[in-house]
């Protein structure tokens, strides 16, 4: 199975992003933009696990160590790509979200899963292949994300695959934060 470690959102924050993605999709000529039930922050994308090593994931996770914290948006960029860019709104550097990223990266590779060596970018992705009119200024938004807010107070497992030609995010494992 396909999985990744993430921060959820509360709906009422994915609201408030939705109303900004909407208003993007009114600047743009074309792209592929995130509906709610996909918005998340990763924290380590796992890949094709077999079911019988889920557990270890989840001893993994058991044993961070990391307090409940707050993330604040900050800006909205893009990662520039052939055929159309990768939009995502960035965060305010936070060293909780780091220290508890690198606790839980060392933790699956004592476990012996093969991750990603490239440093941790933390974003939450909005649109993929996104074409923006030649008028449009991201740094309008960020007055919109000042005071959005993302509590800390849990870290999922979630499983993802396709249902019937549709990408479907499950919850198969939550580990809460003191």
């Amino acid at each position: 199975m396909r999985l990744f470690i993430a921060i959820n959102f509360e709906e009422k924050l994915k609201n408030s992003i939705q109303n900004i993605i909407q208003d993007i999709r009114k600047h743009s000529q074309k792209g592929r933009f995130v509906k709610n039930e996909h918005m998340h922050l990763t924290l380590e994308f796992l890949g094709e696990i077999p079911a019988g090593e889920v557990g270890l994931i989840e001893e993994a996770m058991e044993q961070i160590s990391c307090t409940v914290f707050t993330l604040e948006l900050s800006e909205i960029g893009c990662f520039k790509r052939r055929g159309g860019d990768i939009y995502w709104i960035g965060l305010k550097k936070n060293q909780s979200l780091f220290r508890m990223q690198r606790e839980l990266h060392n933790l699956l590779l004592e476990k012996g899963f093969e991750l990603e060596s490239r440093k941790y970018n933390p974003h939450l992705t909005i649109g993929r292949k996104v074409v923006v009119d030649s008028d449009f200024a991201p740094d309008k938004y960020i007055a919109q994300l000042r005071g959005l807010n993302i509590t800390v107070d849990k870290i999922d497992l979630m499983k993802s695959e396709h249902i019937d030609g549709k990408l479907k995010h499950t919850v198969i494992f939550s580990k809460l934060l003191h």
